[in-house]
């Protein structure tokens, strides 16, 4: 199975975003499914439900890391092209969706309690999700 279709198939399994991204990735980059769907687990809703970053491109962010991250304190210009990377994964990603902020893509506040019943009431967990995290497989392919 093509990773953006994994990653799409895993969210809607019922993983996080997160979890779905860094799942279809993890493995080709040396994390095994299973270490990459722990690592992911508190990604998900904008980190910890919280409505901020949004989980699918966090577990971009960790593929991009887990490729061209710096493996070394004193990797300075490793480092730096990692940030290009993540910068630049931003940009294309909120070029697509107007923004990388769960509450702003879900429309509604997923950290609060009565955000989080609008978006499982609205099912914008199974009807909205399933697209970033599509966005941001297929921006992966283009940038591993």
């Amino acid at each position: 199975m093509h990773k953006v279709e994994l990653a799409a198939a895993l969210s809607q399994e019922g993983f996080n975003c997160a979890q779905a991204v860094i799942g279809a990735y993890g493995p080709e980059l040396g994390l095994s499914r299973d270490l990459a769907m722990g690592v992911a687990a508190g990604f998900g809703g904008g980190l910890g439900r919280t409505a901020g970053v949004c989980g699918a491109v966090s577990g971009a962010v960790m593929a991009l890391g887990l490729r061209h991250g710096a493996r070394a304190g004193a990797d300075t210009d490793t480092k730096e092209r990692a940030y290009a990377l993540t910068k630049e994964f931003l940009a294309r990603f909120a070029a697509r969706h107007g923004t990388v902020l769960c509450r702003e893509l879900l429309g509604v506040d997923v950290g609060t309690a009565e955000g989080l019943t609008r978006a499982r009431t609205e099912g914008k967990f199974k009807t909205l999700c399933p697209n970033f995290v599509r966005t941001a497989a297929e921006l992966l392919e283009e940038m591993l």
